[in-house]
C-alpha cells in the first residue's frame, strides 16, 4: 500500500480535510485516532471545528505508516508513538538539537573552544552556537524559576 503523499505546505493551520489528502486517510479515521492516540491534539475553534498544526501532520504520517505500512495494531501504533516521543523528550533533555525534524546536532562546551572573534567561524558553526548559548540561558532561567517554587 506504498503511496507517495504529498509535500507538507507552508501552513501554520490546516483542516481536517486537508490533512486527510496530505495524509491519504479520511476525515472520520483522523477523528479516530484522536480517541487512540493522546498525542493527537488538534486545536479546536467555533463549532468544534479541527485545525491541525504541521508537527500534528507528521504525527499522523507517523501513525498512518506504522498502522497501513509497517502492520501495527492500534495498540502496538499506540506503543511505538509513545516510545519514539519519549525518545525525542530524552534527546531535548541531554543537549541535542533537532532541526526541521531530520537533522540532530549534539552540542558539546568542547566544540565551543577556540572561537573567540565571529569572523573566525563558519555560518552554521555560528548558528550552533547561537543555539547553544539560548539554551545555556534558558536552563539558567528554568533553574531560577525552580530555585523560587
Amino acid at each position: 500500500m506504498e503511496k507517495t503523499l504529498p509535500p507538507i505546505p507552508a501552513k501554520r493551520y490546516f483542516t481536517i480535510g486537508e490533512v486527510g489528502d496530505l495524509c491519504g486517510v479520511k476525515p472520520h479515521v483522523l477523528r479516530y485516532w484522536e480517541q487512540e492516540f493522546t498525542q493527537l491534539r488538534p486545536m479546536k475553534r467555533r463549532g468544534n471545528r479541527r485545525y491541525y498544526q504541521h508537527h500534528e501532520v507528521l504525527m499522523i504520517r507517523r501513525i498512518r505508516d506504522l498502522l497501513y505500512d509497517q502492520g501495527f495494531t492500534i495498540s502496538g501504533a499506540r506503543n511505538k508513538m509513545q516510545e519514539l516521543l519519549q525518545v525525542e523528550r530524552d534527546k531535548k533533555r541531554s543537549g541535542e538539537v533537532q532541526l526541521d525534524g531530520m537533522e540532530v546536532l549534539e552540542i558539546h562546551d568542547s566544540e565551543m573552544d577556540g572561537f573567540d572573534e565571529p569572523g573566525d567561524v563558519p555560518d552554521e558553526e555560528m548558528a550552533v552556537m547561537e543555539l547553544h548559548a539560548i539554551k545555556k540561558e534558558l536552563l539558567d532561567i528554568r533553574e531560577l524559576l525552580m530555585a523560587t517554587a
